[in-house]
């Protein structure tokens, strides 16, 4: 009987939490147009999230973008169709690599900063402190950062579709010699606007997302320095799992 009272307490939890994630997202994205606005908050919080990350994002979607051309290519070649190379590539950028890589990367190097803040500052009771101001902790730290994940992930994708494109055309063009107007021109024909947007639409969702997971992990973290680690730990990996589930669901509804 401990196992099914260990997994009916687990099950608990989980639908707790969805809850208590789901409400905070609520608070969090309707506060901001609540007086007073935090717009300069908004703005530092749009250079920690999205000009901070860009290098990442660059390199991660560079690599990622010749990668894919290179391997992609070894199975074209095997049923001689390398002609759409780059139609394929663009398509593998814009409708699933670009948002979900972009997402991943920005949850490891300021989703997890996020979580650890604010579970730092619920830890020495800054948050307490903020509440006895008349300040609401909720508006004040999580809804500038929410509103600048919502805003800066789909520029950050749409970054790392186009850094990705081009990596994969230079392996096309110059490491496997095929044609710069075939591979531009497959491009062209695949590519339509709405695997692009749906692209930026998932970056949306997964920026929300994202904020919304890593700032209730930190916000309700307890237990000191230990509380404060585990509830980052956590963050991070409920957040990756997510996007990686919301991702299907989304691609399904999409297609």
């Amino acid at each position: 009987m401990n196992f099914f009272a260990l997994l009916g307490k687990a099950f608990l939890k989980v639908i707790c939490d969805c809850g208590g994630i789901f409400i905070f997202f609520l608070q969090s994205f309707f506060y901001f147009f609540t007086r007073p606005f935090r717009i300069g908050l908004l703005i530092k919080y749009m250079e920690f999230i999205g000009v901070n990350s860009f290098l990442v994002v660059f390199l991660t979607s560079l690599f990622s973008g010749m990668v894919t051309a290179y391997q992609v290519n070894i199975a074209l070649a095997k049923v001689g169709s390398q002609s759409v190379l780059g139609g394929v590539v663009a398509l593998t950028l814009t409708r699933e690599l670009g948002p979900v890589l972009t997402a991943v990367v920005v949850i490891a190097r300021a989703g997890s900063a996020i979580s650890a803040e604010l579970g730092s500052m619920r830890i020495t009771e800054q948050i307490d402190a903020l509440k006895i101001m008349a300040v609401n902790p909720i508006q004040y730290l999580v809804s500038p950062r929410l509103w600048a994940g919502i805003l800066v992930l789909p520029l950050l994708t749409a970054i790392a579709d186009l850094v990705g494109i081009a990596g994969g055309y230079i392996v096309g063009a110059f490491l496997v010699h095929i044609d710069p107007g075939i591979l531009t021109a497959r491009m062209i024909d695949m590519v339509e606007l709405k695997d692009i947007m749906s692209g930026i639409y998932k970056s949306i969702f997964f920026g929300a997302f994202l904020v919304t997971v890593c700032g209730y992990k930190g916000y309700y973290a307890s237990g000191g320095a230990e509380g404060v680690g585990r509830a980052t730990t956590e963050a991070v990996v409920i957040s990756t799992v997510g996007i990686l589930i919301s991702d299907y669901i989304l691609t399904t509804i999409f297609f």
